[in-house]
């Protein structure tokens, strides 16, 4: 008989989907060792190599349906599986699967099923047949009321992808406002939404400048305040110049004298914050060359 935990432990061992664990057992009469070469050969197993590897190229995306929209980054080892269509077949697999269900989190959207078996089965599976580790790095579900709009802009080809929600306006103005974001990277919306910790460091990091370049005790707390006031420029979107504007109008500006006000944005850009490869390109093509 085949246990499930017969079938969690060579799944531990290969990174094989649950279904090929349960088939390669049954083919091998439960022998653990066995399976494991009939994945191998199978070419089933060959995830399991490539955990350690670095992914840090692939996609943002974005899907809207309805009053429903789902952004996600999915991660490959290199831009040019990125570009693959295997690759962006799997992404559309996800984005459709995602916005059709009721999840809200990675760990429910990997467990959601598809022709193939869960998503999770799915990276599983493409990973051993296009040859690279992929990965579904994150993702966020988004649900809009009828007198707000999404504007979605995806930039690069996938390499930023930016999700706005806004009320009172259209969607010409909210696609403005995404990509806006996707060039001046905003960090918050609003400058109420910087955690406070966050602001306190920038507060100190900027008094201690102020101190070095030799400006008076008395007046540094009135110089913070323009300092404050320009941080909140760099970082905050509505607080920033929209880059389309000729009269110095902030974005926030902007959409109210559309009738609009901003309540959501989230930017996806790829790889941030993850270690990067550091090889050539004659490099990374010898090696699929061989195989690896």
């Amino acid at each position: 008989m085949i246990t499930a935990s017969l079938v969690k432990e060579l799944r531990e061992k290969t990174g094989a989907g649950m279904l090929d664990c349960k088939k390669a057992l049954e083919e091998c009469n439960g022998n653990i060792d066995a399976s494991i070469d009939w994945l191998r050969e199978k070419g089933i197993s060959k995830a399991a190599k490539k955990a350690d590897r670095i992914a840090a190229e692939g996609v943002a995306a974005i899907l809207t349906k309805g009053n429903k929209a789902v952004i996600i980054e999915v991660n490959a080892e290199t831009d040019f599986v990125a570009k693959n269509e295997k690759f962006t077949d799997m992404v559309n697999v996800i984005l459709e699967t995602i916005v059709d269900s009721d999840a809200t989190t990675l760990e429910d959207a990997l467990k959601l099923s598809t022709n193939e078996g869960t998503i999770e089965d799915l990276i599983i599976a493409k990973t051993a047949t296009i040859g690279e580790k992929l990965s579904f790095r994150r993702m966020q579900v988004v649900t809009k009321k009828d007198s707000e709009v999404f504007g979605d802009y995806i930039h690069m080809g996938g390499k930023i992808a930016v999700l706005t929600v806004i009320d009172g306006a259209n969607n010409a103005v909210a696609k403005d406002v995404s990509m806006h974001a996707a060039a001046m990277k905003p960090l918050y919306v609003k400058s109420s939404e910087v955690p406070t910790d966050v602001l306190d460091k920038e507060k100190e990091i900027m008094k201690a400048e102020l101190i070095n370049e030799g400006k008076p005790a008395d007046k540094i707390e009135n110089i913070l305040v323009g300092k404050v006031k320009k941080y909140y420029e760099e970082v905050c979107l509505e607080n920033q110049i929209f880059v389309k504007a000729e009269n110095k109008e902030t974005v926030s500006e902007f959409v109210k004298n559309n009738g609009g006000t901003i309540t959501t944005m989230i930017r996806y850009e790829v790889g941030e914050g993850m270690e990067k490869r550091e090889e050539n390109f004659a490099e990374e093509v010898a090696k699929q060359m061989q195989g690896k």
